[in-house]
């Protein structure tokens, strides 16, 4: 499996001078090639394929006056530059012809100059490591690189990140194999909030830390410190890099916090169930602030990932499961609540819920309930369950929700703590 190791970088002024040319030159052959493609197509000629595209804009234009500093900077970036075109185009019409799941994807569009985050790739040919830890690129020199750890084997290429903070990172591509962990007998269920973070199925609790909330203070000054600063000068530009500084840090922060908290769950758990949340749908509304901050999407993809890794299953519960309404004792359906009430009694058992705990424990039943009928799996009383399903399982059984007097698969079998 293929996977990302990122690294801070130090380039010199002449370096930072290097790379802000070959951002450009990659932008230009990027564009270059963009206006091709839609030339050809607005003249009804064939579409241009990659090694024509790289013959007119690269190897031909650096015979031009008017692209002749081309050569000034390294082919590779540049041929990746066309790599990412092609693969925008890839994606669109995979996405037309519904092969990509997901949100619709549009037509490539031109790079501006005045985007605050830039990047380019180099392959094998492009790059190496020195025996001195120094990164060296072709035609910018060797980088001086913060190795806050290892590689864990040979990377087969690297992107140069400048992000709108003006930081410099180096993200390695490595190929490695999963390594699994021991197998163990806990699974739990994950129901996740605002008032607190998540709360698990066998009780833990996980605050909010409410990253950004807390930084608002600080970023309301900066932003209204950028606000004063005429258009166009070296003062407003000062400004929003002290404003991208803010905000790098505030993501930075949660992003940190994220993998320790996944992390820690991979560890302790054999399988984890999520719900399967409307985060685009909650991010218009009013607790669109909030809901951004709390970073859920990151979450769950997070614990994908590492799952995969280490030998783990992570299951997604549907979103349409009540999983605030039903009673993890009897199973009961005891209709929707409004979100202030944070307690309930069960109207059939009689049993007090915490409504975030209820939830999570309804949440690891219909999970497992899926994970055990999972195609493939022996459904049959009294035969055999395989210990670990398939990595990643999307989806629930909702066959008899709309009955309120009827149990729903997977809500009951958990006991009330």
């Amino acid at each position: 499996m293929h996977l990302r190791y990122s690294y801070r970088i130090y380039p010199t002024a002449g370096q930072r001078s290097a790379l802000a040319r070959t951002f450009g030159c990659a932008r230009v052959v990027y564009n270059d090639a963009l206006a091709a493609r839609k030339q050809a197509r607005k003249d009804g000629l064939p579409y241009p394929k990659s090694t024509g595209l790289q013959k007119l804009v690269i190897t031909a234009a650096k015979k031009t006056a008017e692209r002749a500093w081309l050569a000034s900077v390294g082919v590779d970036p540049l041929i990746q530059s066309l790599r990412d075109l092609d693969t925008a185009y890839r994606n669109y019409f995979d996405s037309v012809s519904g092969k990509r799941q997901g949100r619709p994807v549009g037509l490539p569009r031109f790079k501006s100059r005045k985007d605050n985050r830039q990047s380019l790739r180099f392959t094998r040919n492009g790059f190496r490591i020195r025996g001195n830890g120094k990164l060296n690129l072709a035609k910018i020199g060797d980088v001086r690189v913060r190795w806050s750890r290892s590689l864990p084997a040979d990377p087969s290429s690297v992107t140069i990140l400048l992000d709108p903070s003006g930081r410099y990172h180096a993200s390695f591509v490595v190929d490695v194999e999963p390594s699994h962990l021991p197998e163990l007998d806990t699974e739990i269920g994950i129901d996740l909030g605002l008032a607190t973070y998540a709360v698990l199925s066998d009780g833990q609790v996980i605050d909010n830390p409410r990253f950004l909330r807390k930084a608002e203070k600080k970023l309301r000054a900066a932003q209204r410190e950028l606000s004063r600063k005429a258009k166009g000068s070296k003062n407003r530009e000062k400004a929003r890099r002290k404003v991208a500084r803010a905000h790098a840090k505030v993501a930075d922060t949660r992003h940190d916090w994220l993998h320790k908290q996944t992390t820690r769950i991979i560890r302790e758990t054999q399988a984890v169930y999520l719900e399967d949340l409307n985060v685009r749908g909650l991010g218009r509304g009013r607790l669109a602030k909030s809901v951004h901050d709390a970073g859920w999407s990151t979450f769950r993809r997070l614990l994908e990932e590492k799952a995969a890794r280490y030998g783990r299953t992570v299951g997604i519960v549907h979103r349409a499961f009540p999983s605030s309404q039903l009673c993890s004792q009897c199973g009961h359906r005891d209709g929707p609540k409004p979100l202030a009430v944070r307690e309930w009694a069960c109207g059939a058992c009689g049993v007090l819920h915490d409504r975030d705990l209820n939830a999570a424990r309804n949440i690891l039943a219909a999970g497992q309930a899926d994970r055990l009928n999972a195609p493939g799996g022996p459904v049959r009383p009294g035969v055999a369950i395989p210990h670990r399903a398939r990595p990643d399982e999307r989806g629930t059984h909702l066959g008899d929700l709309p009955r309120t007097d009827v149990r729903a698969a997977g809500a009951g079998g958990i006991p009330a703590r």
